[in-house]
């Protein structure tokens, strides 16, 4: 069960440096308001899909029990150290890998001392404090090549780890809204969204936010990708697994926290909570997939792969 949703910047500088500007000191107060929501709520686990942790062959999975290291951003080395010890869910991890399978994903879990996490999972769970607060979590890489249907199926081999072990969960994507970075030195206290396209982008994507419309946004991702980001990877995948872990409706309760540029980029922090009616009613786009099987049956029909499949998650719903 999934009790909230956030959406969060990763990169450093409201962890390292929030005082250099208040473009970051309030996205570090807007940090400190969720994770004071998180400890009310007190779930089993959170989730984290981070665009800021790219994998090439399938999707990996972080499941050491304790990942301690210290760490250092590639882009902003300037800022500092980041020492960190968090708490995995590796059980958890590890039956989320195994119903991704099942689904018809390549993915498996990481499990060995050193893994080096990524910037964004260690900004945000550095800032939602859960060392202290000792909340495990569960990371999930953001493959470059998936799509869609890949990216909505492992929302749903996530639902179904979560069913299996009976645990609530916190959903957190950690991604910036436009990705464009300043290419030269600025003052932090001048900080401004890289262009005025991206800042009219950022601010109706807020906007569909406020208005509880993610699977609106889902629906809209490769849009998105298009006008507001630079194309690192195929297509802008966060809010499609956020809608699939979630629920792929419009029945939110959306509050933008805080938005802000950090070198250029459109960062906010966004919260989702689950509602009673549903902003508005408007028809989706595209069907929701139950397993993955390739992205075109081109040599062959339906798949006896996608059947498999099938019938193994029809059994273990039974």
């Amino acid at each position: 069960m999934i009790l909230k949703g956030y959406v969060l910047p990763g990169l450093p500088q409201p962890l390292l440096t929030p005082k250099a500007s208040p473009h970051y000191q309030n996205l570090r107060n807007a940090f400190d308001q969720v994770k004071s929501e998180i400890n009310s709520l007190k779930p089993d686990v959170i989730l984290v899909y981070s665009t800021m942790w790219p994998s090439i062959l399938g999707h990996q999975i972080q499941s050491r029990p304790i990942c301690r290291l210290i760490h250092v951003d590639e882009e902003f080395h300037d800022l500092g150290s980041i020492p960190y010890e968090f708490y995995m869910d590796s059980e958890l991890a590890k039956t989320c890998a195994a119903k991704a399978q099942v689904r018809g994903l390549h993915a498996r879990t990481a499990d060995y001392e050193g893994f080096p996490i990524d910037t964004g999972s260690v900004v945000a769970l550095k800032l939602l404090d859960v060392q202290t607060s000792k909340i495990p979590a569960v990371i999930f890489s953001s493959n470059i090549y998936a799509d869609r249907t890949e990216t909505v199926v492992l929302g749903k081999a996530c639902l179904d780890a979560l069913k299996e072990q009976n645990k609530t969960a916190v959903a957190v994507v950690v991604t910036t809204l436009s990705n464009r970075l300043h290419q030269s030195f600025i003052d932090p206290a001048e900080d401004k969204i890289h262009s005025l396209k991206d800042q009219e982008w950022n601010l109706k994507i807020l906007e569909f936010f406020e208005k509880g419309r993610l699977e609106d946004l889902a629906q809209l991702s490769r849009q998105i990708q298009r006008e507001a980001r630079v194309k690192k990877v195929n297509n802008f995948k966060p809010l499609w697994w956020l809608s699939s872990v979630m629920g792929a409706n419009n029945k939110y309760t959306g509050k933008v926290l805080a938005y802000e540029s950090v070198y250029g980029t459109g960062s906010a922090v966004v919260s989702l909570t689950p509602a009673a009616e549903s902003a508005r009613d408007l028809e989706f786009d595209e069907d929701s997939p139950e397993v993955f099987a390739g992205e075109r049956n081109v040599l062959s029909g339906e798949g006896s792969e996608n059947q498999n499949a099938m019938r193994s998650i029809e059994d273990n719903q039974d």
